[in-house]
């Protein structure tokens, strides 16, 4: 089963560059390599420029998959081992994530007649917000994933309060964030999911930062 689970990983990170190995010979010399914020196409460029960009971040999924599914062989960390399972299903949806962005790219570059449609990729966004939200409630103090603040590290009690504020506020924002994208137009929904954003990262780390301040002056 491990071995299967592998090979569907494996299958899913290579499946931006299996993807654009098959409709290579069909790619005309010149392809749309930028869109604005309207969906339509404002630069064109040689399509072996496409190659570099796919290579590169199939290169980065691969290696983040990597990091983040083995973190619990080197993190110093006691509780290591009881993130493995989490982890490694975060590394897991997080590749799914960014080889369909990448694949989404491909085939709008593919198809320069049709409006490419940004709001999608932020809905995707959303939905990774939301699922890692709600990994955020159990996974256990690491140096690899969630919060990892010096006062959060030091403290398990801190790490706890924070990622369980987090986890809840991700998990909401990510669902707010999809529902713009499919109802908001795309630069209304870069603004919202920009506040959303900023919202949900920096009250967790001021939160955190009061609870290392309140133990603090206890001792």
């Amino acid at each position: 089963m491990k071995k299967t689970l592998t090979t569907i990983v494996w299958i899913i990170l290579l499946v931006p560059v299996i993807y654009l190995s098959a409709i290579w010979q069909n790619l005309p010399a010149s392809i749309p390599m930028h869109f604005n914020l309207e969906g339509e196409v404002d630069r064109f460029g040689k399509k072996a420029e496409l190659i570099f960009l796919v290579l590169i971040i199939s290169v980065i999924n691969i290696g983040v998959y990597l990091l983040l599914s083995n973190a619990y062989r080197i993190d110093p960390k006691k509780n290591a081992p009881e993130n493995k399972d989490r982890m490694q299903r975060m590394a897991f949806v997080v590749s799914i994530f960014i080889s369909a962005t990448l694949c989404m790219i491909i085939y709008n570059t593919a198809n320069a007649s049709m409006k490419f449609m940004p709001g999608i990729i932020l809905s995707g966004v959303g939905v990774l917000f939301s699922f890692l939200g709600n990994y955020m409630y159990n996974i256990k103090p690491n140096y690899f994933a969630g919060l990892r603040l010096p006062w959060t590290l030091e403290n398990e009690e801190n790490w706890k309060k924070t990622h369980q504020v987090a986890g809840k506020l991700w998990f909401a924002g990510g669902i707010i964030i999809v529902i713009i994208s499919l109802l908001l137009p795309f630069k209304a929904c870069m603004i919202v999911f920009l506040i959303i954003t900023a919202i949900i990262t920096i009250i967790p780390v001021v939160y955190s930062y009061r609870i290392y301040k309140q133990q603090k002056s206890l001792h």
